[in-house]
């Protein structure tokens, strides 16, 4: 059996992006929504991704711009704080992805206990 199946039970998966919103330190955060605001928008992702039937999703920072090439600890720290509060709620396997630091993403996995990742090593 292929890693690919044996992972998602199937050969051609779909993987679904959960964006997670601007973080504390990104330009677009915002402090009076704080990190509650974050959460349930991804909350509110995951479910909606989970319910319409993908084999796995994917947590990436998509609206921490500019991306960078290593990014500021807070990142790492606030993601895996978000899929830690959801992390009861994933039923399917998910992979990590921390734009574009491909050693914040291998950290954020190890920490959370994501299935894959997906990153310019």
């Amino acid at each position: 059996m292929s890693w690919v199946k044996e992972l998602f039970h199937t050969e051609k998966p779909i993987i679904a992006m959960c964006h997670i919103r601007a973080l504390p330190g990104d330009s677009l955060y915002d402090e009076e929504k704080g990190m509650d605001y974050v959460v349930e928008k991804a909350r509110e992702d995951l479910l909606a991704l989970q319910k319409g039937g993908v084999d796995a999703v994917m947590f990436s920072n998509e609206f921490s711009l500019p991306y960078l090439k290593k990014v500021n600890p807070e990142t790492t720290a606030a993601m895996a704080a978000v899929i830690g509060q959801l992390k009861n709620e994933i039923k399917v396997p998910f992979g990590v992805d921390v734009l574009w630091d491909p050693y914040a993403t291998l950290d954020l996995a190890a920490a959370t206990g994501a299935c894959f990742v997906r990153e310019v090593m």
